[in-house]
């Protein structure tokens, strides 16, 4: 199974009250082969929200405690970040998910890259707090520009990669 951010299914979760659809995204939902999660939805967060950061670190180094998750207006909000964290890897676990597309710069789900702390829209190498998770469990974690078809078909049977199509759904499809 697949896990994909709640947003790239076109959900209007994220925190500016949108989201970030991807056709690829919602056609893996549609066929079932690929479960949604928010993080931020899942830790008591509204739509739209303050946006949040992680402070000293990414999103390991909140795992370790050397870290904070802080909203824009100075609110530490990293117990919320945890828990939800905790509460993804564990849907994860119950349905045996292997790989997750997640949402770049995300404080929770970004992959590679984010936001330094300081609300300066400056990116920073670093994954979020759910990914770091989820990747320290053994689950594989792409960000959402990642989310082609090369990198699904080894997760995907030949039937499904088939009801997709050939066409190498990406970015903007």
């Amino acid at each position: 199974m697949i896990l994909i951010s709640a947003c790239l299914a076109g959900f209007n979760v994220r925190y500016d009250g949108g989201n970030a659809r991807r056709e690829l995204a919602v056609k893996l939902v549609a066929l079932g082969q690929a479960i949604t999660v928010c993080p931020e939805i899942m830790g008591g967060f509204q739509t739209p929200r303050r946006p949040a950061e992680i402070c000293g670190g990414d999103g390991k180094d909140v795992l370790t405690g050397r870290a904070t998750v802080i909203n824009q207006a100075g609110v530490d909000v990293t117990a919320r970040y945890l828990a939800a964290a905790r509460q993804v890897l564990q849907i994860a676990q119950d349905h045996g998910v292997t790989v997750a597309f997640l949402k770049q710069k995300s404080p929770a789900c970004g992959t590679h890259l984010v936001y330094d702390g300081h609300f300066s829209g400056n990116k920073v190498p670093g994954m979020g707090v759910t990914a770091a998770l989820l990747a320290r469990n053994g689950i594989e974690v792409y960000g959402d520009e990642e989310l082609t078809m090369a990198n699904l078909t080894p997760y995907l049977a030949p039937e499904t990669i088939k009801q997709l199509g050939t066409n190498n759904l990406a970015i903007g499809d």
